[in-house]
């Protein structure tokens, strides 16, 4: 075992000075000599239901550290909630609290000397934060997820969950359902804790930190009130003090093929387009030099998508768990994956595979063959033109087969809720373009999801007759045909700033287009007159995120 980072505090002639206030806490001299210090992030809190049962998770997580010779120490991260934080500008902040996570993960891993880390998280921000933590701190770090909600009663075909109270919403809208109906679902739709029931951003990180190797195979799906959710909590801590002895850093699993392959999970899987700006993050603090957005657009055209789950089709999370989940996927994708990629079991891929035993039957409803894919191309597309000179994301693998090309005139709001009280009020007219503008990572700033406005256009029934496009992102539950993070975004001079109501716009997810319809000449007289529309930012932390700020070709990190 290569020497503990925290035999600085723990050895040593000034060894008592730093002892003593561990011995103020209760810890004793059989825990602090020649024993890994592994902290343990915990996301932990009452407000989101992802996060809810990380305590219960920490305790088996903390067995296992201890069965294998470790001694644990556990704080506290921040962890905010997508869905509550949804349609106000609560959500100006979830985005920009991916940087706060990780720099505290960082700030407590440094100050106290800690061995190795195993980061609790579920949800959106909070996974990647962790990851970003990992790469940047580059000792030995496993993440460990609190695991899915289960679905919800049997609503509009499918087993519901938080987002169908949206979609619920525009259904009353237009009168499709009654408003009894709708509330109904308040007590029905998420029967229980766990990340969302959904192929959301939250499980879709989940699913790439296990195809990173970041956390145990098989581990991202297991729904959160199941009995291996704890199980696997345990194996993780004796993992983790594994790689401590094994001296597996977090940097010799992140590397520029694990990234590539965690891409091609995501397109084979059809995960949430918010993996583009995560992965673009994670691949930026290990310092890989990775273009990630040409990466997804490469690697679009030779990964076929395999999976179907919600929002591209009726199963759940434990559905797509009893499949065999991220194992499965990885197994069937076989030579398209780099296998010997290093994981945090101490092993290739392809030795965790070879290794790892299913414990329900195939189901080929979900997860199909490379042979017989759903797509022979990737579930997320890197989209350009006029409109994104640096680049857009869709999700192709969401989106009816109907509206991969679409053409449509432009009605242009300049904020997300603007937009969502046109759709309730029935502006929105079959065959337009929705363009919300001004809500990029510096615009917004924080870019937020237009998760609302997709799920009102849905109930109202305009999924299949209109578009939306933005500077802003989605939720990964979205479906119908949508393009986000165009990029640059309005607030910096952007195309998408000089779109009138009436302008012909081109989405075409197939050959990676996005075009409006105006002559070039046309596009710089417009740009002659348009200022920057002025935004009152709150004083504090979004004022200070909107200055520093990346675009969202870049992550929307902060630049340093």
């Amino acid at each position: 075992m290569a020497e503990l980072r925290s035999s600085l505090i723990m050895a040593g002639d000034d060894a008592p000075f730093y002892r003593s206030l561990f011995k103020a806490m209760g810890y004793t001299d059989h825990e602090l000599d020649h024993k890994p210090i592994i902290g343990i992030a915990n996301t932990w809190n009452t407000l989101v239901p992802g996060h809810f049962n990380l305590n219960q998770v920490s305790e088996f997580v903390k067995k296992g550290v201890y069965s294998a010779g470790g001694t644990v120490v556990e704080f506290g991260v921040i962890g905010a909630c997508d869905g509550v934080a949804q349609g106000h500008i609560g959500m100006n902040y979830i985005l920009p609290s991916r940087e706060i996570i990780c720099n505290s993960v960082e700030i407590m891993a440094q100050a106290h000397r800690l061995d190795a880390v195993v980061l609790l998280a579920s949800c959106d921000k909070i996974v990647p934060g962790m990851m970003m933590a990992a790469a940047r701190l580059d000792i030995p770090a496993i993440i460990v997820m609190g695991g899915p909600m289960l679905g919800g009663i049997e609503f509009d075909g499918r087993k519901a969950d938080f987002t169908s109270t949206d979609e619920a919403k525009g259904m009353y809208s237009v009168g499709k359902i009654t408003k009894e109906e709708y509330c109904a679902l308040e007590n029905t739709a998420c029967p229980g804790c766990g990340s969302c029931a959904f192929l959301g951003t939250a499980n879709t990180m989940g699913c790439l930190s296990e195809a990173l190797g970041l956390s145990l195979p098989g581990s991202a799906l297991i729904p959160a009130v199941y009995g291996e959710r704890l199980r696997s909590s345990f194996m993780a801590g004796r993992a983790i003090v594994d790689l401590v002895n094994k001296g597996i850093t977090a940097r010799k699993i992140i590397t520029k093929e694990s990234i590539r392959n965690a891409i091609k999970v995501t397109m084979a899987i059809c995960g949430s387009t918010n993996a583009v700006l995560h992965l673009s993050a994670v691949a930026n603090e290990a310092e890989l030099g990775m273009d990630v957005v040409r990466e997804f657009k490469e690697l679009n055209k030779t990964t076929p998508q395999i999976a179907k789950v919600n929002p591209a089709a009726k199963w759940d999370m434990e559905d797509f768990y009893k499949a065999g989940g991220i194992p499965r996927v990885m197994s069937r994708l076989g030579d398209i994956l780099d296998t010997s990629a290093i994981t945090c079991t101490g092993k290739t891929i392809k030795e965790n595979l070879e290794e790892y035993k299913f414990e329900y039957p195939e189901n080929p409803e979900i997860i199909k063959t490379v042979d017989a894919p759903f797509s022979t191309t990737g579930g997320v597309a890197v989209l350009e033109g006029n409109l994104a000179p640096d680049t857009a994301i869709s999700k192709p693998g969401a989106i009816d087969p109907s509206l991969h090309h679409f053409v449509g005139k432009a009605r242009c709001f300049d904020s997300e809720e603007a937009a969502e009280e046109a759709i309730l009020g029935g502006v929105i007219q079959p065959g337009e373009v929705v363009v919300i503008r001004y809500e990029g990572p510096k615009g917004g700033p924080g870019m937020r999801e237009m998760f609302k406005a997709m799920k009102y256009m849905y109930g109202a029934g305009l999924s299949k007759t209109c578009a939306l496009v933005t500077d802003g992102r989605f939720s990964g539950t979205n479906n119908g045909c949508f393009v986000g993070h165009i990029s640059p975004e309005a607030a910096e001079g952007g195309p998408l700033a000089i779109v009138k109501d009436g302008d012909e716009i081109l989405i075409d997810v197939n050959e990676g287009k996005l075009e409006l319809h105006v002559p070039e000449e046309e596009i710089k007289e417009r740009f002659k007159t348009w200022k920057r529309p002025e935004k009152d930012i709150p004083r504090g932390y979004l004022r200070l995120y909107a200055k520093v700020a990346s675009s969202a070709d870049k992550g929307a990190i902060i630049k340093n």
